[in-house]
């Protein structure tokens, strides 16, 4: 019905616009919002309000106008002008029954739209580290980007879903050495693990595989690997220049080539986990973006060099900088150290010259809320490079903080053990985890409660919404066991004896899921999209708790299937767009 009012509203304008009331040039995203109070129509448009400084008019009389241009409508009832100028539409409450033929004849497509136009949209999401096993952090980041991804595509953008591989720099190779001084411990040699390095159970299983598979051959002695390195920080030293020791003593002693073995198999170890335990919580990219590939076919230096090219690097201090205070940044920022090597930011600014050069309409990068501060370096290299700030959106999303009823549940532990997404996934299953993380705005913090999330009860928020479509499904089960048959073509025909209160308000909120779908895609807020099967699901479950289906008169329960089957397909509809499961039992 908004679609509706929006093209009479647009035909209005041009009849203004032919009359000479409105210019030529005027243009106006037309807003139109469902009315709180229904003395005040179904919908209401403040148009005229907005437009009146151009058409030189007071608002009420250009409402006026408006009003008198209006196409007459058989669905539209009665406008009105209400306040300083708003325009107000009631709608013939007859018309709120096509909605039912309209779900049934459009099916899994009702709700989808083209007002992304096919632009191109470049969502990248999680691209944690591999250096370890996903947490339950990067969970609500794995749920939240695939459905911003996914809704943005049902709304018609062309999607590429994208996860950045940070293989290259200190990190991995802090891991490629924890890796090896676990296996010299496999070796049996006596290894004073560093405080820096990576302590968790999966770098000793890689040791582990590793050692079974080559024995001894990488053994190196101990008193050779810890010669002359410097203090770690417990003896009282500095952990950084401790580390850094080890990894150029590590690399010494292997050798490029058996490093970078070492460095390759923690590496695949941990994207293959990462793969696996992405692809379960039903998250799939177009593709994986490898840091190392922009180092290895220049793509760096490309990238230094256009910001050298527009006088935006400066050398100081034996280092090269990046200007970027310059561009809104708090400070200036390093891109080459003083050895000659290249920072991670440097690679950032290739990558999202790389995101330009692909020519996506829109780059949306989805980080952790601890990286809010490099949000402002991001947009000066953006500008740097000669693009449109408007084009990047940064959206972050808050940490989860576990519970188990009222009991807070330790996430990590000094040994390096953590809480894992696959843990979250095994105890209370994708769906639940899914749904919960998505629940909240995603820069709001979020308590999860692994108790509520693993109840079958209607506290259970998705639990209730499942059941809501599981309890149609058990009503279409009921009328075979009769040995009913259900006529779709009666029902259709008399939807006007569905004249209950819980009916009317079951009609009201299926004709609202394509503006909350679009809403919730274009603000990416999945959030919307869960609140309103949340709604939804609690008319349906007031309306089965206070009404019969299987009754005797078969118009009346026609009409009645066929309400409640649309109320499923659009629960089906929202759960799938969020990578959740619409159960048929429960």
């Amino acid at each position: 019905m908004k679609k509706k009012l929006e093209a009479l509203l647009l035909q209005a304008l041009e009849t203004l616009k032919n009359q000479d009331i409105l210019g030529q040039d005027i243009t106006i995203n037309i807003a139109i919002e469902r009315t709180k109070d229904a003395q005040h129509g179904d919908f209401a448009t403040n148009l005229a309000l907005l437009l009146a400084k151009s058409a030189k008019t007071n608002p009420r009389q250009l409402a006026e106008q408006v009003i008198a241009a209006l196409p007459r409508d058989e669905a539209v009832v009665k406008v009105e002008l209400a306040g300083p100028g708003f325009i107000n539409f009631f709608i013939d409450p007859s018309t709120q029954f096509q909605i039912v033929k309209q779900i049934h004849e459009q099916g899994k497509a009702y709700g989808l739209s083209k007002v992304g136009l096919g632009k191109k949209v470049q969502v990248e999401f999680v691209s944690a580290n591999p250096t370890g096993p996903l947490h339950v952090g990067h969970g609500r980041g794995a749920a939240y980007g695939s459905a911003v991804a996914d809704l943005l595509e049902a709304v018609g953008f062309s999607v590429h879903r994208e996860y950045y591989v940070n293989d290259a720099g200190r990190q991995m190779d802090i891991l490629a050495t924890s890796i090896w001084l676990r296996y010299q411990e496999e070796c049996g040699e006596r290894v004073l693990f560093p405080s820096n390095g990576y302590r968790g159970d999966y770098v000793r299983e890689i040791a582990a595989d590793i050692h079974r598979a080559s024995a001894n051959d990488y053994r190196r002695p101990a008193e050779l690997v810890f010669e002359n390195i410097p203090a770690d920080e417990p003896q009282g030293g500095d952990k950084e220049l401790h580390i850094d020791a080890l990894i150029a003593r590590t690399k010494t002693l292997l050798g490029p080539s058996l490093y970078r073995d070492f460095f390759q198999i923690g590496l695949d170890n941990i994207l293959d986990d990462i793969r696996d335990d992405l692809k379960e919580f039903g998250v799939d990219y177009q593709e994986w973006f490898s840091e190392r590939q922009l180092m290895d076919d220049g793509s760096v230096q490309k990238a230094l060099e256009r910001l050298r090219n527009g006088g935006h690097l400066y050398e100081q201090d034996g280092a090269t900088w990046f200007a970027s205070s310059q561009l809104g940044d708090e400070k200036d920022r390093v891109v080459v150290r003083e050895n000659g090597q290249t920072t991670y930011f440097a690679s950032d600014i290739a990558y999202h010259m790389n995101k330009l050069d692909r020519g996506f309409d829109q780059i949306i990068d989805i980080w952790g809320a601890d990286h809010h501060g490099y949000i402002p370096r991001v947009r000066a290299a953006m500008l740097a490079l000669g693009a449109d700030q408007a084009k990047l959106t940064v959206l972050l999303v808050q940490f989860a903080t576990l519970y188990r009823g009222e009991e807070r549940v330790q996430m990590s532990t000094r040994s390096g053990e953590f809480v894992t997404l696959r843990q979250l996934r095994n105890e209370v299953g994708k769906d639940a985890a899914r749904f919960f993380y998505m629940m909240r705005r995603s820069e709001q913090h979020m308590d999860f409660d692994l108790q509520l999330a693993t109840s079958k009860s209607s506290e259970n928020p998705v639990f209730y919404v499942q059941y809501a479509h599981a309890r149609v499904c058990s009503v279409l089960r009921q009328l075979d066991e009769k040995s009913l048959v259900r006529d779709q073509r009666l029902g259709m025909d008399n939807l006007l004896v569905l004249t209950e209160d819980h009916e009317t308000a079951l009609l009201t909120t299926l004709t609202r899921y394509p503006e909350a779908l679009e809403r919730a895609a274009l603000n990416y807020e999945p959030h919307q999209l869960i609140h309103y099967l949340r709604d939804l699901a609690n008319e349906f479950h007031t309306y089965y708790n206070a009404h019969q289906f299987l009754v005797d008169d078969e118009v009346i329960r026609n009409a009645r299937l066929n309400l409640i089957c649309a109320v499923k397909q659009v629960l089906a509809n929202g759960l799938s767009l969020l990578n959740i499961t619409a159960p048929e039992a429960m």
